[in-house]
């Protein structure tokens, strides 16, 4: 498709235009076979690759939280988003509320149909455009351009071949949801221009776009691209208004009930991982951990070949001369593909520049989806006795750039992903799914259950059941025990509850009741970890270790030996009680565990912005020292 518009182009759509189309039963057949197998092959592959993530789980546990009422909360008591993903999460609850079944099954069964789905409405969106680009009017020689065109998988065979696109259509996370909101994006961005839809569709498009944010944050990015393409386009300003309101009023509200109930403007995963922070080089580490193992690159190059052969070219380009022009231009069939090209770019740029992810292509399987979006389907037209040589040529290299994508797609398909990918090497990347399954001894890690075969699980599960009394148990060097940190006395009656502090946090919160606190050293769940400064040269998505000593402190539990772990220190333990005391570490505390009041609610909306920017020190003494506390006294000072 050109990236420039032509004056026809400026007038479309225009449904009621006498026209002379190119479909064909034989046409609609073809590509019918082609999404039903294209689809097959998707559900096929991620059932054969079925597994549900440590960080899948994570999900589940704010869903147990939830059907037990005790609010959107990873632990009771705690307002806590651990889940990137809002609409994944409550979909994921109001299946499991429906359906009352299990709630790893109904994650499982909920992936495997939004990923299939999002095959064929990828396709279908991409159908209609290319279609739509092949109507011409009477008199003019469609001859030129060939006969009947058959409309070919393409580019939704190179993300299926992928591994990793197989591996997380399920694995718990959102991206079965993320493909399938671009993919039902692309379609309704096809749809509005290429044809006059009435005002009910419009503005489910645009609460559609609207909802981006909340599938992921960074979606934001083709969420905003659509909604300007939408408000900008020829219309009346009351029109525009039921735009703006129809897509920002789910986010909106979110918005401000995530503020006040959170005390954040985003997840604190976002919070925990720095998001906003830049690692160029080890972003482009991970493009490259994806793109090497399979070639990746050669798919992507030869259909942008065939790309561009094989799309029509309307008439001479001309450039928009007035703004209504421009206004015009911003709804046609050339703009919906520069929209899901430059989304899919800014998506890259993005997952570069914070590092990439330290699951093997994970945070790159959105942007690679959505840039091979305008090429999901290949149109090759067949050519006539009276067409021309460029319709010929066409024919040819699309033909062969598509036997080409096939084989390479057989072989990618087959491939067993990168190397040593069960292994955490120094790149911190590491294939996912092929790690769990190793470390569990489950081909199909699907159960919370499996994940006791982890090192530590049963152990963990032992330990708790033996200290009634309760306390906080940390991972020893052995994976055999954990150490007890315990309570002070008196022991209330029933225990005084148990805390984990562990970084795999699904596998460890799903496999105990929902008492048991769990946290974690990079914040996830615990913000006090999160809100410390990000660590030079540490592993992608793990670049925060909060000190045990801090959990001690922070529980009120018996920080002196031997009651202390031995490589716990006792004096770090009392400098982290008083650096606890700082006022802003103690207002950010309130946000998240005091009683919601009315007054809280506000307070946290007017401060999260600084609640999301406050950083501490790692190091008590430090902490200290930055918040001018007066340094206690020491056992060694003594």
């Amino acid at each position: 498709m050109s990236l420039s518009t032509s004056r026809e182009e400026l007038t479309e759509p225009a449904p009621d235009a006498p026209s002379v189309r190119s479909r064909t039963p034989l046409t609609t057949a073809i590509f019918a076979v082609g999404v039903v197998v294209s689809s097959l092959l998707f559900l096929l592959g991620a059932w054969e690759r079925r597994w549900i993530a440590d960080d899948g789980l994570i999900v589940l546990r704010t869903v147990r939280n939830l059907l037990a009422g005790n609010g959107p909360v990873f632990n009771a008591g705690e307002r806590v988003e651990t889940n990137t993903s809002t609409i994944w999460t409550y979909l994921v609850y109001a299946g499991s509320w429906l359906s009352e079944a299990r709630i790893e099954y109904v994650v499982l069964t909920i992936a495997l149909v939004l990923s299939t789905a999002a095959i064929a409405i990828a396709m279908f969106g991409t159908y209609a455009l290319r279609a739509r680009a092949r109507v011409v009017t009477p008199g003019t020689n469609f001859a030129r351009t060939g006969g009947a065109a058959a409309y070919l998988p393409a580019g939704v065979l190179v993300y299926i071949a992928v591994p990793p696109a197989r591996d997380f259509a399920t694995s718990g996370l959102e991206t079965c949801l993320v493909i399938f909101w671009i993919a039902t994006l692309w379609l309704l961005m096809v749809r509005w221009s290429t044809k006059d839809i009435g005002r009910p569709a419009l503005l489910f498009l645009s609460f559609w776009a609207g909802l981006g944010p909340l599938v992921r944050p960074e979606l934001v990015i083709l969420s905003a691209l659509a909604l300007v393409m939408i408000f900008l386009a020829p219309q009346t300003w009351a029109s525009r208004f039921f735009v703006f309101a129809f897509a920002g009023a789910v986010p909106v509200c979110y918005q401000i009930w995530r503020m006040g109930y959170y005390g954040l403007p985003y997840p604190n995963t976002a919070v925990a991982k720095d998001a906003g922070g830049a690692k160029w080089a080890q972003g482009f580490e991970y493009l490259w951990n994806l793109l090497g193992p399979y070639m990746l690159w050669l798919p992507l190059v030869l259909l942008l070949v065939a790309a561009v052969v094989t799309t029509r070219r309307p008439g001479p380009v001309r450039l928009p001369k007035t703004i209504g022009d421009a206004q015009r231009a911003l709804r046609s069939p050339t703009a919906a593909v520069v929209f899901v090209l430059l989304a899919g770019v800014l998506q890259l740029i993005y997952a570069i520049r914070v590092g990439g992810d330290f699951m093997h292509g994970r945070t790159l399987l959105p942007a690679l989806f959505t840039i091979l979006l305008p090429i999901s389907v290949l149109p090759l037209t067949i050519p006539t006795a009276k067409s021309g040589a460029r319709a010929v040529v066409a024919f040819g290299v699309g033909a062969a750039v598509w036997i080409v994508t096939i084989v390479w797609a057989f072989f990618a398909a087959n491939t067993t992903g990168m190397p040593e990918g069960s292994i955490v090497g120094r790149s911190g990347i590491v294939d996912e799914r092929a790690f769990y399954a190793l470390n569990t001894g489950h081909a199909h890690p699907i159960l919370a259950s499996d994940y006791l075969d982890y090192p530590r699980m049963r152990a963990m599960v032992e330990a708790i059941e033996n200290t009634p009394d309760g306390g906080l148990l940390l991972p020893s060097s052995q994976f055999t025990y954990w150490d007890v940190v315990p309570p002070p006395l008196p022991i209330p009656p029933g225990g005084a509850g148990h805390t984990v502090y562990f970084l795999n946090l699904g596998m460890t919160s799903m496999n105990v009741g929902l008492d048991v606190r769990v946290i974690d050293q990079m914040g996830l769940a615990y913000p006090l970890a999160s809100h410390t400064a990000r660590l030079e040269n540490g592993r992608i998505g793990h670049d925060k270790n909060l000190f045990p000593d801090w959990v001690v402190a922070d529980l009120g539990l018996v920080g002196e030996h031997p009651y202390l772990p031995w490589y716990m220190d006792e004096d770090w333990v009392t400098e982290a009680r008083v650096a606890l005391s700082c006022a802003d570490t103690q207002e950010l505390i309130a946000s998240y565990r005091a009683p919601l009041t009315q007054d809280l609610f506000i307070r946290n909306i007017k401060r999260s912005l600084f609640y999301a920017g406050y950083r501490f020190d790692r190091v008590p003494k430090y902490e200290i020292q930055r918040c001018g506390l007066e340094e206690p006294v020491l056992q060694h000072d003594n």
